[in-house]
C-alpha cells in the first residue's frame, strides 16, 4: 500500500511578508510536525508560482518537496504553474489537493474535477470577503473543503457567495510563544523613541493608502481626547508605506504631533521587544483574524480591536481584549483611557498570556492539522 501523498499550490510564500504567508508557513510547519516519525510518511510536492530557488526556505525536507516556478516573461511561469499541477495530477494522483488562494482555485478546479481529485482552498480574509466572480463562487462551490482563519470570515464569505458553512473548517492563525513573551521594557529602546515615562500605545500595521481600514488615523484622531486624562500619552506606530505623509500631516493638524512616534520598518525578530514598550495595543481595524493582536497578548498587552470583524477570534469575544465600532475614535478614546487605567482584568499581562496560549499555540494548530488530515501526530510536540 502506498503511502498518501498530497499537492500544495501557492502563489508566493517566501518572497514576501504578510499575515498569508505566515499563516502558510505555520500550516507548512504543522504538517511536517504530524508527519514526522511515521514509517510511511505523507509525501507532498509544494508548487510555488512566484518564489524563486534562492529564496530561503527551512521546510525543505524528503517528505515536503518544492518547485520555484517563477519566471521571465510572467506569462510562461503561468503557462509552466499549470503543467506542473496537471502532471503532478495525472502522475500521482494525490489524495488532495491544497489551492493556497482564491485566485488559483478556478484553475485548480478545472484540473482537479475531471480527473475526480478532492481539492482544499485555503481562504484568508479580505480576499473571499466580497462577492466574488461566478467563475469563483463556482470553485469553491465545487471545493471538498473550505480552511479559513476565522469565524468572521467564514459567515461573510458564505452571505456574499451563496455557500454551505458546512464547508468550512475553521484553522486559526496562532504565536510563537518562545518569541513573544513577557519581558520588561528595554531601556535603549525608550531612549532612542523618546518614551521614557509616556504611557505607550502602540500599532503595527502597514502604512499604505489601499489599506486606511487598519485605523491608525482614527486613532491619532483619539490622541487629544486620551490626553485630558494622560497628558503623557504617546502612540508608537511601527510600519512604514505611502500613507505616512497624510499621517504625518494629520497629527500635526491635530496638535498632537509630538505624541506620534512613527518608527518605521522593524524587522521581525524585534517585533517583540518593540511591543514590550506598549501598556496597549490599539488597531480598530477590520482583520480577517489580525495576528497582530495574538503576538501582543502574548507579550501580556491590553488589546484594542474592532468590533465587526475576525478580531472577535483572537480576543475571544472580548474576553481578552476591548472591542470598539469600526472608525469610531471616540470610542477608541475611551477604551483607551480604560485601558491606561489597568483595573481591568482584560489588563493583566499574565491572564492574557495564558488565555492566548491556551487556543493559539503552535500545539493547537498542530493537531487541528492532524485532525483535519486525519493523521496520528506523534506523542512528542515539534517546537
Amino acid at each position: 500500500m502506498r503511502s498518501p501523498n498530497y499537492l500544495f499550490c501557492f502563489l508566493e510564500i517566501f518572497s514576501s511578508e504578510g499575515g498569508i504567508q505566515s499563516y502558510v508557513k505555520d500550516i507548512l510547519k504543522a504538517y511536517l510536525s504530524v508527519t514526522a516519525g511515521k514509517d510511511s510518511p505523507p509525501q507532498a510536492e509544494v508548487l510555488l508560482l512566484r518564489d524563486s530557488p534562492d529564496c530561503q526556505n527551512p521546510f525543505e525536507s524528503q517528505n515536503l518537496r518544492f518547485h520555484y516556478l517563477k519566471t521571465d516573461p510572467v506569462w510562461f511561469g503561468r503557462l509552466n504553474f499549470a503543467a506542473k499541477i496537471l502532471i503532478n495530477l495525472v502522475r500521482k494522483r494525490p489524495e488532495r489537493v491544497f489551492c493556497g488562494h482564491i485566485n488559483l482555485a478556478p484553475l485548480i478546479q478545472t484540473l482537479c474535477e475531471p480527473l475526480g481529485i478532492p481539492y482544499t482552498i485555503l481562504t484568508y480574509g479580505k480576499e473571499v470577503w466580497e462577492t466574488l466572480g461566478p467563475k469563483y463562487q463556482i470553485a469553491m462551490s465545487q471545493a471538498d473543503s473550505i480552511w479559513t482563519i476565522s469565524r468572521y470570515t467564514r459567515d461573510r464569505t458564505c452571505c456574499n457567495n451563496q455557500l454551505n458553512p458546512a464547508k468550512f473548517q475553521i484553522v486559526p492563525c496562532i504565536v510563537n510563544e518562545n518569541i513573544f513573551t513577557i519581558a520588561p521594557k528595554s531601556e535603549d529602546l525608550l531612549v532612542k523613541y523618546n518614551l521614557i515615562g509616556a504611557k505607550i500605545l502602540m500599532t503595527v500595521a502597514r502604512l499604505r493608502s489601499t489599506d486606511i481600514y487598519k485605523g491608525i488615523d482614527v486613532t491619532i484622531q483619539a490622541l487629544p481626547q486620551i490626553a485630558k486624562t494622560f497628558p503623557n500619552v504617546k502612540y508608537l506606530v511601527i510600519g512604514r508605506g505611502d500613507d505616512l505623509p497624510r499621517l504625518v500631516q494629520l497629527a500635526t493638524d491635530l496638535g498632537v504631533a509630538e505624541k506620534v512616534v512613527f518608527a518605521g520598518f522593524v524587522a521581525t525578530e524585534n517585533l517583540a521587544s518593540h511591543y514590550r514598550l506598549a501598556d496597549a495595543y490599539v488597531m480598530p481595524s477590520q482583520e480577517g483574524f489580525g495576528i497582530v493582536y495574538l503576538e501582543a497578548l502574548a507579550c501580556g498587552l491590553p488589546v484594542l480591536a474592532g468590533d465587526s470583524d475576525g478580531s472577535a477570534d483572537p480576543l475571544q469575544d472580548g474576553k481578552l481584549g476591548w472591542r470598539v465600532p469600526y472608525r469610531n475614535s471616540e470610542a477608541v478614546a475611551v477604551a483607551c483611557v480604560e485601558i491606561l487605567r489597568g483595573k481591568d482584568i482584560r489588563c493583566d499581562r499574565n491572564f492574557l498570556r495564558e488565555q492566548t496560549l491556551a487556543v493559539f499555540s503552535f500545539e493547537s494548530l498542530r493537531q487541528s492539522v492532524a485532525g483535519i488530515l486525519n493523521i496520528l501526530p506523534p506523542d512528542e510536540p515539534i517546537t
